[in-house]
């Protein structure tokens, strides 16, 4: 109900400032992977989108899984607008996490980088990819030619 209110232009942006916040002061509550994704990009990226995108940072650091899923998935709103430095940097600081759940999400935000400039996650995956996790690199070629997919998973690139 947020996203769709959120989204549907008969808010203005004190409205969806508290939208923002309302989201962010009850992530106690969220506690499934598909809540975040269907909400996390719509409200909180793009909230931030052409703001501090500090309160993302503070996310990734959170004991919260959820938190932490929550500051990469928002990214997607930036993806989907050409931006991609916040979802990089995001996703070097989850390089260690030792969620499936994040390595998830690390990988897709990655690969839909990749959908937009096929250069910049390729720049990326050659600083990291023998550091990350055997699902975040799964999902971040899984778009890749077989060949290339399998050259990353011997670690021959």
């Amino acid at each position: 109900m947020l996203v769709q209110l959120f989204k549907s232009g008969s808010v203005d942006e004190k409205e969806q400032k508290q939208i923002y916040d309302l989201y962010l002061e009850n992530t106690k509550f969220i506690n499934n992977w598909d809540i975040v994704d269907i909400s996390a990009g719509n409200i909180v990226g793009a909230y931030l989108y052409e703001k501090d995108k500090a309160r993302l940072y503070d996310l990734v650091q959170s004991k919260n899984l959820w938190e932490r899923r929550i500051s990469i998935i928002a990214t997607f709103y930036f993806i989907r607008q050409n931006e991609f430095d916040d979802t990089l940097k995001i996703a070097e600081i989850l390089l260690n996490a030792k969620d499936d759940i994040i390595h998830k999400a690390v990988g897709w935000m990655l690969r839909e980088v990749g959908k937009r400039e096929i250069e910049i996650e390729e720049e990326f995956l050659q600083e990291y990819y023998k550091k990350m996790p055997r699902t975040m690199l799964r999902y971040a070629i899984e778009k890749f030619p077989e060949k290339t997919r399998k050259m990353y998973l011997r670690g021959e690139v």
